[in-house]
């Protein structure tokens, strides 16, 4: 039987970022520490350890329990936020084929997200691929190009990251 967020934990949660000071996170990743102490093994709140940790700069200590909070089965929407900021933290330890995996996985998992796809293009800039990293933003921008104020220009920035994803095809 996997831990329940219960609305009680959810406040906690919310508590935490609410004291959050992104300048000093040593209060915050105490304060998380702490409600994984009187929760053990809660995928949710192993996960929200690790976002201290990366948030901290740490990212050896959140890889260690983002990869916990995925074998405690951790589920749905903060699956796929784990997944994003854990190939993001292998990104930033030069781990890219780590990275690239982990997103492949959030992929599969999760098709639509957009989180995934910026996620994907940090990861193809660090790696060098900067065309397939712009291509992976155009392709965002243009799939809701009417929050936008692209208007006719989004058919042929679709197309420019088709190309630029194709590794700019001669033809």
């Amino acid at each position: 039987m996997r831990a329940q967020l219960t609305p009680e934990l959810e406040d906690a949660i919310r508590a935490g970022y609410d004291r959050r000071d992104r300048s000093d996170m040593a209060p915050t990743i105490a304060y998380f520490e702490d409600l994984l102490a009187r929760n053990p093994e809660h995928p949710v709140l192993t996960y929200e350890v690790a976002g201290a940790y990366d948030t901290a700069g740490e990212e050896a200590a959140a890889r260690e329990h983002y990869e916990r909070a995925l074998a405690l089965g951790l589920e749905g929407d903060a699956r796929r936020r784990c997944l994003c900021q854990y190939a993001s933290t292998l990104r930033w330890l030069g781990e890219l084929d780590a990275s690239r995996e982990v997103l492949e996985q959030a992929r599969r998992e999760y098709p639509g997200s957009d989180a995934v796809r910026v996620f994907s293009s940090l990861t193809h800039l660090d790696a060098g691929a900067s065309d397939a990293a712009v291509a992976e933003l155009l392709g965002i921008v243009t799939d809701h190009a009417e929050v936008t104020d692209l208007g006719r220009w989004a058919e042929g920035l679709r197309g420019l990251a088709g190309w630029l994803a194709d590794g700019r095809p001669e033809d």
